[in-house]
């Protein structure tokens, strides 16, 4: 394989959607796999849709997702300029020699004229009622002009477009990595404009001159820009340029229904779209990002990866490095892959168990900060150990342990009804005369002692450990009662056995 070169080019005209995400993601690993460079282009060619701060917010959800770049808008490189409304002469230059291989045109057709064309030709019900080769003999252009002619409304300041004249009935054969052969005959394309009137050439013309100057050897994009490769297979020919080879990835999809994965989707199931938090700057509309919603990064782009790609084998936790070493383009499927919020919890639950104690317990100890609750390094990290499992986030964490750290302010209503029982008092205070004896306080000391208890005095378990799992947490949940109870400690103990006595009157 010659020397591989990839490019990641997002557009500044909003939030970097997971579907961009995944398709860096598939570049870099490609890159990586084979040794090759990564390069971050920003194609902001359309200005009306620019968003202010976009770009901003695209290089920082690149790197919270450990996705590198060896040239580009932020690191520069031999190729740069990396945005393109800084290489807008550039471009121009190869417009115009289109024009004069004749496999380009000026085109002066009005908005309202191009409308009157529309309409035309649907009344008539052609097979193309779009601007090509069919009508563009009746329209206002260069093909109808003398030289003379589009000179002097060029000169007098008339806006135009440069459009590509496409072939008349020809096939275009190409070979897509994933997708396979590809023919498509021209006679259902239209004449795309190359070049606008505001002097910025469209995304077809500015990418082509851009990957043929940045010499990249792969295109791995979305299948959105699939119908668009015969125009651009076109354009190279015109340069008389080698094309890269081409890859075009398989939708994401909606987790119901049809069609493909939006915001609106997330904002309607609760589930984040974007990898970080996105407040619109004209709306004032703030969507959730996997970083704030308590994502690792390593499972947001394990759950990427999966979209689309599979390793061939059961196995489903990757590294990125693992990744790299595993990713082919060929086990790229050509479907689109349904998103699964729940599966996306299902990896960050695998990220979490797997998680060093040392990386846990300092944000485990943020969420404590912000609850005023102090507490050590040493206690937070016995507590993350007893209740993780149950947990898909670190947040989730403070929900599955608030009790270590707060005495019950209430009982579980429905539980003291069925379960708390006329000698639970006296079975509870009974229970506390003996644990108060104890001088060590470890999980076999206390269930031995509790074990005796209910033997001499012919108790069930259920009894005992009811009353004294909701006298330490206030409802049915938690972990073992005997763990719980060493945690805590028997001062702590003895202190939450006294309050639920007070307390429940029956």
């Amino acid at each position: 394989m010659k020397n591989v070169r990839v490019r990641f080019a997002p557009s500044p005209t909003g939030p970097l959607h997971i579907g961009g995400v995944r398709t860096a993601l598939y570049n870099f690993l490609f890159a990586r796999k084979h040794s090759g460079s990564m390069v971050l282009r920003i194609e902001d060619t359309d200005q009306k849709r620019f968003v202010h701060g976009a770009e901003d917010y695209i290089l920082k959800s690149l790197k919270w997702c450990g996705i590198e770049f060896d040239e580009g808008v932020h690191k520069g490189g031999e190729f740069g300029p990396y945005r393109q409304s800084e290489r807008k002469e550039i471009y121009q230059k190869y417009a115009e020699q289109l024009i004069k291989q004749g496999a380009a045109y000026y085109a002066f057709d009005t908005p309202a004229e191009l409308e009157s064309l529309r309409k035309k030709l649907e009344e008539e019900k052609a097979s193309n009622t779009s601007y090509c080769a069919a009508s563009r003999g009746s329209m206002k252009n260069s093909l109808n002009m003398t030289a003379d002619e589009v000179q002097l409304k060029i000169s007098e300041g008339e806006a135009y477009v440069v459009r590509f004249k496409m072939p008349e009935d020809e096939l275009v054969n190409f070979t897509d990595i994933i997708r396979g052969d590809v023919s498509v005959n021209t006679a259902t394309l239209d004449d795309k404009v190359l070049f606008k009137s505001d002097g910025m050439p469209t995304y077809h013309l500015a990418n082509i001159v851009d990957d043929h100057l940045m010499e990249i050897s792969h295109v791995i994009r979305g299948e959105e820009w699939l119908p668009s490769l015969p125009l651009h297979i076109l354009l190279y020919r015109a340069f008389d340029w080698d094309a890269p080879q081409f890859a075009h990835m398989p939708l994401t999809l909606k987790p119901d229904g049809k069609g493909k994965l939006s915001k609106r989707d997330g904002a309607r199931l609760g589930f984040p779209v974007f990898p970080l938090e996105w407040k619109d700057p004209n709306s004032g509309e703030i969507y959730a990002g996997y970083l704030e919603s308590g994502y690792f990064p390593e499972a947001f782009i394990n759950i990427l990866a999966f979209l689309g790609w599979n390793p061939g084998t059961e196995k489903e936790i990757f590294s990125m490095d693992e990744l790299i070493e595993e990713f082919s383009l060929e086990r790229v499927g050509k479907a689109g892959s349904r998103f699964d919020p729940e599966k996306a919890k299902w990896y960050n639950h695998q990220y979490l168990q797997a998680r060093d104690m040392n990386e846990i317990v300092p944000l485990f100890q943020e969420i404590l900060k912000q609850k005023n609750i102090a507490a050590s390094d040493d206690f937070v990290a016995k507590v993350v150990e007893m209740v993780k499992d149950r947990a898909d986030f670190v947040k989730d964490l403070w929900d599955q342990s608030f009790f270590f750290f707060n005495q019950p302010e209430e009982y579980d209503a429905q539980m003291v009804k069925k379960r708390w029982k006329e000698n639970s008092p006296q079975v509870l205070g009974s229970l506390q005369i003996e644990l108060d004896k104890l001088e060590a306080y470890s999980v076999e000391i206390i269930e031995i002692t509790i074990k005796n208890f209910l033997e001499q005095n012919q108790l069930g378990m259920g009894q005992v450990m009811t009353p004294l799992r909701l006298a330490l947490v206030g409802s049915g949940m938690g972990p073992g009662v005997m763990d719980i109870m060493a945690l805590l400690g028997k001062d702590e103990v003895n202190k939450r056995i006294e309050n639920v006595l007070n307390r429940i009157k029956r």
